[in-house]
């Protein structure tokens, strides 16, 4: 069973960067797809972005194209989303997760970190 320990946020002002990491403190991930999903407060959770196993295809949510790109390093267990021009509604805890389906959804994704809060303040 995969854990996984998201870390990197933090409180940032608007034009801002950050960069989130995800790394598997149990289990491996090198043959999984991988994702970053927010949640705002009172909001549901959703997709940001995604990798395939070994980072040759990635897909990401229209709102954070050209500003988000998502990376992983199989060698150490870690799938990376660098954050730039952040932006006062990228506001959320941010979950990584590993893609047990096939599909963009959370439904499709399993192992859920504890989350990392990030704040865009304007």
């Amino acid at each position: 069973q995969v854990q996984l320990v998201e870390s990197g946020g933090g409180l940032v002002q608007s034009g801002g960067s950050l960069k989130l990491a995800c790394v598997a403190s149990q289990g491996t991930i090198s043959r999984y797809a991988m994702g970053w999903f927010r949640q705002a407060p009172g909001k549901e959770r959703l997709f940001v972005a995604a990798i395939n196993w070994d980072g040759a295809t990635t897909h990401s949510a229209d709102s954070v194209k050209g500003r988000f790109t998502i990376s992983r390093d199989n060698a150490k267990n870690t799938v990376y989303l660098q954050m730039n021009s952040l932006k006062p509604e990228d506001t959320a805890v941010y979950y990584c997760g590993v893609q047990y389906g096939s599909a963009w959804s959370r439904a499709d994704f399993g192992s859920w970190g504890q989350g990392t809060q990030v704040t865009v303040s304007s």
